[in-house]
Order: C-alpha cells, then structure tokens, then sequence
C-alpha cells in the first residue's frame, strides 16, 4: 500500500493541473501552522501542571529549533523521496505529536509534552514546511514567488484558524471555560480533547497534500514559459547548485544573515504585541488601550503577517528579489525609527506602521526560497531551504531575548511606557541595517559551484500544455479527456483551503475589530 509514495508513483501525467500543488502545500502548511497558536492554551497548561511560563514555553522553543534542525538534517532525504512522501511522513509525525502530548497531559508527565509536541511534532513542522518548497518552483518557473507565497502564506494562516478554533473546542469540552476571557483556563480533560481532535483532524486535513501533490516530467515547462528569458534577469541561473556545495558559497551565508535580520526584528515585535501596544499608550499608569483592544492588535498582525507574505512574494516576481528585500530591510529602518519617535502620538499611526512591518516579517519568510532558486537552481533547492531555515531558528531565540532583556532594564511589565522601548527599536534598526547591507553584497554563484551534469537541460524542449484555459481561443489545444476530471477535485480541493482560511480570517476580523471598537 506504502508503494503509493514512492517517487517513481509521483510524476504528473499529461494534462494535470499544476494549479492543484497549490493546495497540496496550503493542506499541509495550513496544519503545521497552528504552532503559532499554542499561547491560546498556555494558562491552562500552566494551570495544569502546576508549572512555570517558562516551562511551558519550552515547548514551542522545542518546537521551533526541531522545525530548523529536521529542516536541516532533512533536506536531502525530502528532495530524495520526493513531495508525497514527504507530505506523508510530516502527517505522520505531526499528529503523533499531537497523540503523545494528550497522554502527557493526561497522565500529567510534562517530559511526554516535551517529547510528543516539541520533538516528534517539529520535526513533522520542518519536513512538512519543506516539502513542498522543491515542486512548486518546478512547476511555476514563470512565477516562483506566487508558488512559493501561496503556500508559506497557509503558515501564517494556520494561526488564524488554530486560535479561534482552539478556543471554541475548549468551550467545548469543557462548559466552565469561557474562550471570551484572555485569562480564562480550561481542564485537562479539555486540554486532552483538543490534542486528541487536533492530532487526528490535522492528520486528516494534511493528507489532501499526498493526494493531490505530483512533480512534473523533466523538461517540462509551462506553455509559453522561456527560459532563455528569465536567465537574463539579475542573479538568476539555470545552472543547478548541489545542497552540499550551497553552503559553501558566500551568497548562502550571506542570505543567512538577511533572514536572520528580518527575523529577528519581525518576531521581536510580534512577541510583544499585546502588551506593547498597551505600554505605548500608558499615562500615569493606567493604559488607553484594553486587554480586548489588545488582542485584536494582536488580530491585525496576524492578517497582515498572512498578506504579506501572498502579496510581497508575488511582488518579487515583477521587480526582483534583491529589490524587495531591499524593501523589507531598508523601508523597515524606517519603520522601526518611526515607531520609536511616532508611534505614541495616536493608535492609528502605531497600528499602521506595526501592520507593514509584520507584512514584511511574512514576505520575507515566502520570498526566500525564490530567492534560492533564483541563486542555485531547482536541483535542491528544498534541501538548501532546509540549511537555511536554521536561521529562523537562531532568530527565534535571538529577537526575543533582545528585546526582553533590554525591557527588563527600563522597568517592569506592567509599568512601561513608550520611552521604555525605544532602546530596543532602534536596536532593531541596526539588526536590518546589518541584513540591508548582508542583502547588498549577495552575488551570483560562482562557475566552480555547478553541477556539470545538471546545467544541460535543454532550454528549447517542447512545452507539456496543463493549463489549456490559460491560452488565447485560437491557440487553446485540444483537452486530453482526463483533464475534465479534474475539475471537481480542483473545485473541491481549493473550496477546503479557502473554507480552513476563510474561517480564520473572519474570526481574526472580529476580534481585530474590537482594536476600535474596544
């Protein structure tokens, strides 16, 4: 049965629908990024266990360093075994997580939490954000940045539909808890239930990804898609770079630090959303802005973090991706240094300038596997992603600590103002000033890099047609007769992602109406 995932199974046939990867990546990206949402039920873990922030806190750090780390290591496995494979085995590990995290809430043994959700569950998160990275280049060479932004967008919108969800599933289970109230906590029975629902839903929902996720034939390309003519463009190649030789490149290193920069400063802010905006608006100690205000704040960033990452990506792929990281670094000082001087002088200004900053925290997560494949070519460029991502992970502890540290210097939560975080502004600043400056000096791969064998694709091969409803009438080809089939799963498929999204923008809406409505 397992044979279904081999990669010999996973070639497309004529006809197929490229505008079907799309969703396979969304189903996956979509599940995987509910470890964004994991502050819903924080309280009640704490509540439960009888333990520390800190100790519950590890395990969305656990998470994240084995997201980088299987990202890393896994890399060359996942490009090895191909998409649906991969697809599968990050189901797997994700809702296993999920599983063995109910048994140590139930029995009460954290270790089992660490364990379930932290390492077997990360590393579902990084071959299961990887996954699909490799296929939708392969299969949008015209447009890189929309593929690729499509999907990393569901991560961003995992959140949006895990937070909501969660609370209304704790409420659920368990009638004393009010998902209304930021403070309120649920049992562990409740807590059970939700991993319990969440493992086998997530499990359930991701396997739309190995279902529909195919790779094209080689030489394939999209009808009238030249090559010759996206070769002329700066810093993109169409010779291929091995994983293993990437990281010896400078240009690898260098990109490093630029998303390390970017991520540094974005989660920087976004760790602190609540009560910053609270603290920015305190006046002899009491705070204009509500709790409820707050968390719709905290709404809009999750809106604008999801859209940018569409938006920006998609961007890219008109003016570059050296430019547009020009744009999230350098348009970000500026930023920074506004909301340090200008974001106390009314909430509107402060939201507005936060909003942009988050959209480029988000575009820059979307954009960079373009930006890979644009520097070392589609060879494994998904294992080079990998390598990469451990970027994300060093600035998930470094952006932070930053700013935590810094906070801990001017006072204590609860009574700083806006002066209070200048400081760790402007140190954002100059954290993007050394990506702006990293970003500048990227250069196309040397010859010595390449892969001889790799290079000979030929440039001139005939063009595979899939998408006859994108041509002009008079061109349109004759549809192969299985290509009408796949109309309903195409519907069905992009009506589940936009359903799963569509829910959480809504719910994320109201609460981030409540930011002006109070």
């Amino acid at each position: 049965m397992l044979s279904v995932f081999d990669p010999r199974h996973t070639v497309a046939p004529p006809g197929y629908s490229r505008w079907l990867i799309p969703t396979a990546a969304l189903a996956v990206h979509v599940c995987i990024g509910q470890v964004y949402a994991t502050s819903v039920y924080k309280n009640s873990l704490i509540a439960h266990f009888d333990a520390s922030q800190t100790a519950i806190g590890a395990i969305f750090s656990i998470a994240i360093v084995m997201l980088g780390s299987s990202a890393a290591v896994g890399g060359r496995w996942v490009e090895r075994n191909g998409p649906r494979r991969a697809m599968f085995v990050s189901a797997c590990f994700w809702a296993t997580g999920f599983l063995v995290g109910a048994l140590g809430i139930a029995t009460q043994q954290l270790w089992l939490l660490y364990l379930g959700y932290g390492v077997i569950g990360g590393i579902g998160l990084g071959i299961g954000y990887i996954s699909p990275v490799s296929t939708l280049i392969k299969w949008f060479p015209d447009r890189p940045g929309l593929a690729t932004g499509l999907a990393i967008m569901g991560f961003g919108g995992g959140a949006l539909v895990a937070g909501p969800l969660a609370r209304q599933l704790l409420s659920l289970y368990d009638s004393d808890y009010n998902p209304a109230n930021p403070a309120a906590v649920a049992s562990g029975s409740a807590l059970v239930g939700l991993f319990v629902t969440f493992g086998i839903g997530y499990f359930v929902i991701m396997m739309f990804g190995p279902f529909n996720v195919r790779v094209p034939p080689p030489d394939w390309r999209p009808a009238g898609f030249d090559p010759a003519r996206v070769a002329t463009r700066s810093l993109v190649t169409r010779a291929s770079v091995s994983a293993s030789n990437a990281v010896r490149t400078r240009s690898f290193w260098l990109l490093w630090i630029v998303l390390f920069c970017n991520v540094t400063a974005g989660i920087g802010i976004l760790e602190q959303a609540s009560p910053m905006i609270q603290d920015f608006f305190r006046d002899n100690g009491s705070t204009a802005v509500s709790v409820s205000a707050a968390a719709g704040f905290v709404g809009v960033l999750s809106l604008f973090n999801m859209a940018g990452r569409f938006v920006w990506s998609t961007t890219s792929d008109l003016i570059g991706r050296k430019p547009i990281y020009l744009i999230y670094l350098g348009v970000g000082m500026v930023l920074y240094a506004l909301l340090a001087v200008a974001g106390h002088a009314a909430t509107a200004v402060f939201v507005l300038i936060a909003a942009l900053i988050i959209s480029f925290y988000g575009g820059g997560f979307a954009t960079m596997p373009a930006y890979l494949r644009d520097l070392f070519g589609t060879f494994q460029v998904g294992a080079i992603h990998g390598r990469l991502l451990t970027a994300w992970s060093a600035a998930g502890v470094a952006g932070p600590l930053i700013v935590n540290r810094i906070l801990d210097t001017q006072g204590k939560p609860g009574t700083l103002t806006a002066s209070a975080y200048r400081p760790a502004l402007f140190t954002m600043v100059g954290v993007l000033a050394i990506g702006f400056v990293a970003n500048l000096l990227v250069r196309a791969v040397p010859d010595r890099f390449h892969e001889p064998d790799r290079g000979s694709t030929s440039p001139v091969a005939r063009a595979t047609v899939t998408e006859p409803v994108a041509l002009g009438p008079q061109s349109r080809p004759p549809v192969p007769e299985h290509v009408g089939g796949q109309t309903g799963r195409l519907w069905l498929s992009w009506l589940l992602v936009a359903a799963l999204l569509g829910y959480g923008i809504v719910q994320t809406a109201i609460t981030a109406a409540k930011l002006f409505t109070g």
